[in-house]
């Protein structure tokens, strides 16, 4: 592993997922906001403004490489045999699989919460977390705008847990595609699940963009990345009522 090829892959990662959240994130944006009758319920007042998604891209671009830096050490340092990742998923009994997968999820979802509930303190919102926060209402191109302040907070945490527990690197793409999914999907102003669903015994028990808008107008409420768990036990947890949307289902 050297500097070299640290900084190479940190290049090549940014170029990768700078072009993955513009085509995920555009692509969610066209569904909702270029068609005529949108996917699901409206959740934003109003329409994103072209200003804002600038904002947003912008911002995201920025946090680019800082996601991708801590990532390339990670894939550097697994070329060399230094991390625990492992290609053939018959090298952990299989049941690890679903296992490490599900307890990524709580990880990122228990750092997440206490991460965004501290970036929400007033000493630390202007500078680390205002830029996330720019409207009530968000486009799908916030899913990834941060400050460059809660970018660093929160991209070490995957590249470190390579070092020190076994992750397959299937389930790992398949781990990020659902963390882009899901980040796209609760910031499109639009819920894409069927209210039932949401408001059902699966769905009530996970962060959607119903329950994620709110924290965009109330940011009192719904810290949460994935679960609503550390919300409810917090004392955080909140959700819209049914009458506050409009349904195009």
């Amino acid at each position: 592993m050297t500097l070299t090829g640290i900084l190479l892959s940190t290049f090549w990662l940014s170029l990768i997922i700078g072009t993955r959240y513009l085509v995920i994130a555009g692509a969610v944006w066209w569904a909702v906001w270029g068609r005529v009758s949108g996917v699901g319920t409206r959740l934003n007042r109003e329409r994103p403004s072209r200003r804002l998604m600038l904002h947003e891209i912008r911002f995201s671009l920025l946090s680019t490489p800082i996601y991708a830096f801590p990532t390339a050490i990670a894939l550097e340092a697994w070329k060399a045999g230094d991390t625990m990742i492992y290609v053939d998923p018959m090298a952990y009994p299989l049941w690890w699989l679903p296992v490490s997968f599900l307890l990524l999820l709580i990880i990122q979802d228990t750092h997440y919460y206490w991460t965004h509930r501290l970036l929400h303190d007033r000493r630390f919102f202007p500078w680390a977390h205002a830029a996330h926060h720019r409207a009530r209402d968000p486009s799908p191109f916030a899913s990834f705008a941060f400050d460059p302040a809660e970018a660093a907070l929160t991209a070490w945490l995957l590249p470190l847990l390579a070092f020190v527990m076994p992750l397959n690197i299937w389930m790992l793409a398949v781990l990020l595609a659902v963390m882009t999914a899901t980040a796209v999907m609760n910031h499109c102003g639009w819920e894409m699940w069927p209210q039932n669903w949401v408001r059902g015994r699966v769905g009530s028990q996970l962060i959607t963009a119903t329950h994620h808008s709110r924290h965009h107008t109330h940011m009192k409420t719904n810290f949460g990345l994935y679960f609503r768990f550390w919300d409810r036990l917090c004392g955080t947890d909140a959700m819209p009522e049914v009458k506050g949307v409009v349904s195009r289902e």
